[in-house]
C-alpha cells in the first residue's frame, strides 16, 4: 500500500467518523473582543460575553442546548478569571487588601437572546437558554420590584414572532420558545451598551424570510447575518414565508454597506454567517455576485418562455455548484420569485 492509498484511507474514515458524530464539528471561536462563535449547534451562533453579561444571536438546535451552555458556562469562567486576575492598582489612602481576599464574583447571566429567523436550528434553544438567565427590568415592571425578570429576553422582528406563535398556516410552536420582545421598523438599537459597545438589529425584508434579522456589533465591527449569507450553500428562500431573491441581494448589499475591509476586500469586518466558516467582506461579495447572475440568468429564460423544469435542466448555477452545492430547490425558489 502506498503512502497516498494509507492517507485516502485515514482521510475517508474520518469522514465518516464525522458523518457518524452529529457533535464532531462543535468548536468555539473567538471572533473579537467579547464576540465569539459556536458552529456546529445547528446554525452558526454568535455569542457576547463580557462583564455586562451574555447576549446570543440564535440558540442553535434543540438537541444541542446542552452543549451550548456548557461552552456558555465556560467562556464565562474564562471572562471573569481573565478580569480577576488583573493587578489591583493601590494608593496610601486605600488598602487592596479586601479586594485581594474577596471571594470571586459569580459570573454574570445570559441577558439577551436574538432570532435572526423562525427555523428551528436557529431557536431550538430559546426556552432552555433563557430560563438561564436573567433580564434587567429596572424595578417594579410587572409586579417585580426586585428589577430582575427570571428569564433571559428574547428579541425578534415581529413577523418571526407572528409566526412561530400560529399566526400563518403553520402550527405554533410551544409558548417557551416565543420572542418576548419584537420590532416592526428597519432597525432596533439595544437601549444601552452591552459589553462595551452598541448592538443594533436590523430588519432584511423579504430576503430568506419576511421576518430576517442580521445584527451588528458596532464597537466589535462584527455583523452575524443569520440566513441572509451562508457559506456552506445557497440561500435558503422560502417563498411562502415572504421571502425572494431580490430581497436576498438587497440583504447581501446592506452588509456590504456598513462593512469594511482591511485591504482589497479582506479582513476587516467580521461576519458571522448563519452556516459555515467565518468570513469577511470578500466572501460576502462573493456570494452577492454569484447570486445575481444567477438570478439574471433565470430572468432571461423566463424573458424566453422556459418553464422550470426546462430552467433547472440548463444548469444556471452550474459554475458555482462546485462550491455551495446544486440545488434545484434554489433554483425553483429564483424562479419563483422572478416568475410574473
Amino acid at each position: 500500500m502506498t503512502k497516498y492509498a494509507a492517507l485516502f484511507i485515514l482521510c475517508a474514515a474520518a469522514s465518516a467518523h464525522a458523518q457518524q458524530d452529529p457533535e464532531a464539528d462543535f468548536q468555539t471561536l473567538h471572533v473579537r473582543g467579547p464576540i465569539y462563535m459556536i458552529a456546529g449547534a445547528g446554525g452558526n451562533i454568535t455569542v457576547s460575553v463580557g462583564l455586562d453579561g451574555v447576549l446570543l444571536v440564535d440558540t442553535g438546535s434543540a438537541q444541542m442546548t446542552d452543549k451550548v451552555l456548557a461552552e456558555i458556562r465556560r467562556l464565562q469562567r474564562e471572562i471573569g478569571l481573565r478580569y480577576e486576575q488583573r493587578l489591583p492598582f493601590g494608593a496610601e489612602t486605600r488598602s487592596t487588601l479586601e479586594a485581594e481576599r474577596a471571594a470571586p464574583a459569580p459570573p454574570k447571566p445570559i441577558r439577551f437572546v436574538i432570532n435572526t429567523s423562525d427555523d428551528p436550528d436557529h431557536y431550538g434553544g430559546n426556552e432552555q437558554i433563557a430560563k438561564q438567565g436573567r433580564t434587567i427590568t429596572g424595578g417594579n415592571v410587572a409586579g417585580d420590584l426586585r428589577g430582575v425578570a427570571e428569564s433571559a429576553a428574547i428579541y425578534s422582528h415581529e413577523n418571526t414572532q407572528l409566526r412561530m406563535a400560529g399566526a400563518e398556516t403553520a402550527p405554533a410552536v410551544p409558548t417557551g420558545l416565543w420572542p418576548t420582545d419584537t420590532y416592526h421598523t428597519e432597525y432596533y438599537k439595544l437601549s444601552s451598551y452591552f459589553n462595551g459597545e452598541g448592538i443594533q438589529l436590523m430588519h432584511a425584508p423579504a430576503a430568506h424570510t419576511n421576518g430576517d434579522t442580521w445584527v451588528w456589533f458596532r464597537g466589535s465591527d462584527v455583523i452575524s447575518t443569520g440566513d441572509v449569507f451562508d457559506l456552506d450553500r445557497y440561500p435558503v428562500i422560502d417563498l411562502k414565508r415572504g421571502g425572494s431573491i431580490h430581497g436576498v441581494l438587497d440583504a447581501l448589499n446592506a452588509v456590504l454597506d456598513y462593512a469594511f475591509a482591511e485591504v482589497r476586500s479582506e479582513g476587516g469586518t467580521m461576519i458571522v454567517p448563519g452556516h459555515g466558516r467565518l468570513g469577511d467582506m470578500s466572501d460576502v461579495g462573493y456570494y452577492r455576485d454569484a447570486l445575481t447572475i444567477i438570478r439574471d440568468r433565470v430572468q432571461d429564460s423566463i424573458k424566453k418562455g422556459m418553464t422550470i423544469e426546462q430552467v433547472k435542466a440548463s444548469k444556471p448555477s452550474l459554475d458555482y455548484d462546485a462550491r455551495y452545492g446544486r440545488s434545484d430547490a434554489f433554483i425553483e425558489s429564483v424562479y419563483g420569485s422572478l416568475k410574473p
